[in-house]
């Protein structure tokens, strides 16, 4: 596990960027692991500025996304495929046919989720899974309790996580009870992992997974035994740690 602590969350996002494309240098067809949420949302604005700027060309790229909420349609303003629209897929040049985010419209949701998992070995895995993490040390929608060797499936969503996605819905009764998540099997079969923090709020969820026992209360801890994983945190979000590790200065990024 590489724990790598930056100034700013602009400084790791630009970092993270650099690993992207570098894999998609050395391998044209890469298969990329998206997220959702606000943490990845910088990595994807220096994505489309690499695109913009130095040709980064994701024409051959496939794409996997973590999770959606069951029941919102693709159009919905707060479905995470529209989301992907939004902030990444509308402004590079991907191929439609190469995106993929689980469809919780259709009518057998457990169909869904073999044939999600389906398609990604048919592509031949994951080659760099992207993570977020929660306040809880949840991943994906793998919340606290989750089996560590989980694979794609319904998840109810906790009531804090409910209660945290609201400020993007009217109220928390337009937040959707239930997800389609990749489990946390799915997600470490990826070959690689980059996992994202920044803030004070997400200092106690990032000692436990790096410094942490590995359990199912805090699912992210499993990170650590996975055979390449990376920690890419801000100087706030690493602030409980206690081991040394690896601090880079803006000026070596890209280096």
């Amino acid at each position: 596990m590489l724990v790598r602590i930056f100034k700013s969350a602009d400084d790791y996002s630009k970092a993270a960027a650099m690993e992207i494309s570098r894999l998609i240098g050395k391998k044209a067809d890469a298969v990329l692991g998206f997220a959702t949420g606000s943490t990845p949302l910088l990595l994807y604005r220096e994505l489309i500025r690499l695109y913009d700027e130095e040709g980064l060309d994701f024409s051959k790229i496939t794409t996997f996304n973590l999770d959606e909420y069951i029941g919102l349609p693709r159009t919905h303003p707060q479905s995470y495929y529209q989301f992907m629209k939004e902030h990444l897929f509308s402004q590079i040049n991907i191929t439609t046919e190469n995106i993929f985010v689980p469809d919780g419209t259709v009518e057998n949701i457990e169909e869904q989720c073999e044939w999600y998992e389906d398609q990604i070995k048919l592509r031949g895995g994951i080659d760099v899974q992207i993570l977020g993490i929660g306040g809880n040390g949840h991943i994906a929608f793998n919340e606290p309790g989750s089996s560590l060797g989980s694979r794609t499936r319904i998840k109810t969503l906790s009531e804090k996580t409910q209660k945290d996605n609201s400020r993007f819905f009217g109220s928390i009764e337009e937040v959707p009870k239930y997800a389609i998540t990749m489990g946390i099997g799915t997600i470490m079969d990826a070959h690689r992992l980059l996992l994202m923090a920044s803030g004070n709020q997400k200092a106690v969820a990032i000692k436990n997974t790096v410094e942490g026992p590995i359990t199912a209360v805090v699912p992210a801890t499993i990170v650590q035994m996975h055979r390449y994983s990376m920690i890419y945190i801000d100087e706030k979000a690493a602030s409980l740690l206690r081991g040394e590790y690896e601090r880079i200065e803006p000026e070596e990024i890209g280096g």
